[in-house]
Order: C-alpha cells, then structure tokens, then sequence
C-alpha cells in the first residue's frame, strides 16, 4: 500500500505547513465554509480507504487501479493540483506590524492563504497593465517623456519583469540560463526521489538496492513505479524552470489591471477543485437514495421519483442554476453585513453553486442505479431475505448498496471534469462564481475580449486552457483506470 501512503502524505503535508505557518507568524486562522467542507472530504477519504486497506475484498479493485502506468501517471498529475488546492483552502488574516499600546494584536481585513504566501511575489509584482510572457516592455505603446522634455510613443519598460536586466539585449541568455538551471535542479531533485524510492521498496522487499533499481526501470514492479517517477520527473521539468524564471520575469505574462497570469492560473486550480469535488457531497446523497428506493420498492415510489427527475430534465439546467445564483445573490448584496470580507462573500456564492449544480446533477446516477436495482432485488439471495422476513432497510444497506457502489465511484470520478467544465462555462456566461473569484471561467470571460483587440492577447486564455485541459484529462484517464478496474462486465471481458 506504498501508493495511499504516498498519497496521504501529500493531502496531509499542506495542511500541517498551514498549521505551522499560521502559529510561526501569528496569524488569525480563517476557516471558510468550503475549506471546512475540503477538510471533511478529505478526513472521510482518509478514512474510507483506512476501511479498505483493511478488507481485501474493497481494496482488490484499487490495486488493479495501482498497477496500471497510465492511471498511476494521471493520478501524479491529478495529486499535484490537489496539493496546490489544498495550499488555497488554508485560509487566514496576516498580523499587522502596528498595533495600539498594550492592545490587542491587529490582523488585516483581507484573507490570504498559504499559497498566497508561498507565491508572495507573484501576487505582489503587479505591472500597470498587459505584458506578454518573459517579456521586458509593455505590451502596447504609451506617451513617454524623454530626459529632454519631448515626448514619444514607445513600449514602457515594466516595473519588475526584467527589471534586474542592466542591457535588455541580455535577456535571451539569461532566460536561458535560468531555464537551465531550473532543469538541473529538477534533475538533482529527482535524481534524490528515485533513490529514496528505490531505496524504501528494496527495505520493504527485502532486497538490495540494485536488484530493486533494475526492477523499477525494467517495469516490473507491482505499482508501475517507473511511470510514476517519469511523470514526476516531468512535473519537475515544468516546475522547478517556471519558479526560477518567476523569480525574474512574468512567465506566463500579465493581464489587463498587471496581474501575473501564473499567480491566477494557479488560483484558479482550487475554485475548479472545490466545484468538482464538493458538488459529488450534495450530488450523492440525493442520488443514491432515490435511485436505489425507485428500483428496490417500484411501484408508486419509482413513479414518483421517475417523474421527479424527469421534470428536472425538462428544464434547462442553465436556466435553473442562472436562477438560484440570482437569487442568493440579491441575499448577499441585501445583507452585507453577514459577510465581514469579500473573500467570505465570495466563499459562500461558491458553496451555493456547488450545492445548485449537486441538485440539478443527481439525475444521471439516479437513473443508473434504479436499473441496477431493479435487477438486484429479483436475485435469489435478496429474494431468500425477504422470505426470512429480514427488513428492506436492512436489504438495502447490507445487500443492495454494496453491490452497486462500483457504479458510483465510477460516477463520481467520471462526473469530476464535466463539473470543472461547468463551472468555467457557468462563470464564462455570468453566472458562476463571484466576480472577485479567480477561476478558469472568470479568466477565460475577461480573456474574450482581449482576443478582439490588435494586437491580440492570448496569454491569458492559453494559461487557462491548458491548466484546464491537463487537470481534466488527468481526471480522465484516472477515471478510465477506476472504471476498468471496478466494472465487474470489463473484469469478466478480460
């Protein structure tokens, strides 16, 4: 079970540096709504695969999702955007230098996070406005006042990228010297990785450090090891270039007010984290218990809930969530004062969105497993139950959810980039996520004007894209790996 400790590492760790940092410098905490609910997610998976490790029964299929190369690499991929959205959910106020006399300690009124922390500088080197990536100059000509008094239209020279530049004609070399460097610091790091992997698997297998290493690399392990450390040593190979250029230089350029479109890509990863993972919260429930009471007891309660979700289908989901949103947004703006920062504001627009997008989704499962209960109850063994007099309530938890919780893990990972999609095309049309959130949607919607105007800034929506594409097909391909693995109709195939 090498890959859940792994794992469970790297969920855990960010939330003990937030913990740490926060006491290290004397931080009010800030716990917002979703950050509690993350927490939650994360204890009851922590748990929920606790419980497997114990019953090899449940953790069968997830070690045929861990020796497959394709599923492990994404779930690399997938595990970093998590650890980058757990850095986002430790939420706090920083203490201010002043305070009164013999007064209680002040805190600023804005939240920050440990990431914000982390890529301080990021956040804080703001240009005036448009800057393409690495570049030194602005993007777009402004009137500038000569030494002589005479004024001409040139690119100004930004505040902070390349500022450390004494020729700009220097800049080629020392982009490419950086870039080098941050490659050979990404070899040696990985370089270190593997061997404390290989070391650890030779301890736990009892065997020497060589005999392991041949292994690993000749693809005969157990957990497909190999593609494991190349995907990581591929993260390294983007990482560790992109931080020592950041350090310089805006790598993936500026947006209209300055900002680095790296700092917002990089928070945009938690706002379609949270939406893909806290909607499955309320999502769930409703479905599960719906759609097996419609299959198990039929009648005038499968005609019920049948017509339920088939009324809900009729409407336009758009329209329904546009609605709701609208709604509680007329709340908010009409009770500030229940929201004493924006972030709070906006954290509680977020977790409504989640909540509207989890009561107009739960159809699909619903459907799903009344037909796969409809086919349980006819089976010889719930049918001898029945006779024993055994009661349906527990029928269900006993015979019929087990049997059909392969088709919602299958669900719920399948269902997570459709619901990351959603939130950038919810936000694109308005009526996602708070304006003052930084999400996919919302940079993708100030980007589409840019695209419009000469000359054309394309920066930031090709940021967004991307992060967007390789988070969802990571989630993909993980997906097809827990599919392949818990449909009993491909295991009886192979």
């Amino acid at each position: 079970m090498a890959p859940l400790a792994m794992t469970a590492f790297l969920l855990i760790a960010p939330l003990a540096a937030g913990a740490a940092f926060t006491i290290a410098t004397r931080a009010m905490p800030v716990v917002l709504w979703t950050d509690a609910l993350v927490f939650l997610l994360l204890a009851a998976m922590t748990a929920y695969f606790w419980y497997v490790r114990r019953h090899e029964h449940l953790a069968s299929p997830w070690r045929r999702v861990a020796s497959s190369p394709v599923g492990m690499s994404a779930l690399v991929v997938l595990l970093a955007f998590v650890v980058i959205g757990l850095l986002d959910s430790v939420h706090f106020r920083p203490r201010l230098e002043t305070k009164a006399a013999n007064g209680p300690e002040l805190h600023a009124v804005g939240v920050l996070s440990l990431l914000d922390s982390m890529a301080e500088p990021l956040r804080t080197r703001a240009e005036r406005t448009y800057s393409a990536p690495l570049a030194t100059r602005a993007y777009s000509r402004e009137a500038l006042e000569l030494a002589d008094g005479t004024q001409v239209r040139d690119y100004p020279r930004l505040a902070f990228g390349g500022a450390h530049l004494r020729d700009e004609s220097e800049r080629g070399l020392d982009v490419v010297a950086r870039g080098l460097r941050g490659l050979a610091l990404a070899l040696a790091c990985w370089w270190g990785l593997a061997g404390v992997v290989v070391a650890v698997l030779a301890r736990l297998w009892g065997k020497r450090v060589g005999e392991t290493s041949r292994l690993v690399w000749a693809a005969r392990t157990p957990v497909p090891w190999r593609a494991v450390l190349l995907t990581v040593g591929g993260l390294f190979a983007v990482a560790f270039p992109a931080v020592m250029l950041s350090a310089g230089y805006h790598v993936l350029g500026t947006d209209k007010v300055g900002q680095d479109v790296l700092y917002l890509a990089l928070k945009s990863i938690r706002t379609g984290l949270v939406i893909g993972t806290l909607t499955t919260l309320v999502m769930l429930p409703v479905s599960v218990l719906l759609g097996i009471m419609a299959g198990y007891f039929r009648g005038w309660i499968d005609d019920v809930i049948q017509y339920a979700y088939t009324t809900l289908n009729s409407i336009p989901g758009v329209l329904l969530i546009a609605a709701a949103v609208l709604m509680m947004q007329v709340q908010i703006d009409t009770h500030p004062e229940l929201f004493p920062t924006a972030a709070q504001r906006a954290d509680l627009r977020l977790l409504f969105l989640c909540v509207i997008l989890g009561l107009t989704s739960w159809t699909g499962l619903a459907r799903l497993l009344r037909g796969e209960a409809l086919k349980l109850r006819e089976l010889e063994y719930i049918q001898a139950a029945h006779a024993f007099g055994v009661s349906h309530a527990r029928i269900i938890t006993r015979h019929i959810l087990p049997n059909v919780m392969h088709l919602v893990l299958i669900a719920l990972v399948m269902d997570f980039s459709g619901l990351v999609l959603a939130e950038a095309v919810l936000s694109y049309v308005g009526v996602g996520v708070d304006p003052t959130m930084i999400s996919f949607g919302t940079m993708i919607n100030a980007a589409r004007m840019e695209m419009a105007r000469e000359p054309m800034v394309w920066w930031a929506l090709l940021a967004a894209f991307t992060f967007m594409f390789v988070m969802v097909l990571s989630a993909n391909l993980f997906a097809d790996a827990v599919r392949d693995a818990f449909d009993p109709r491909l295991r009886m195939g192979s």
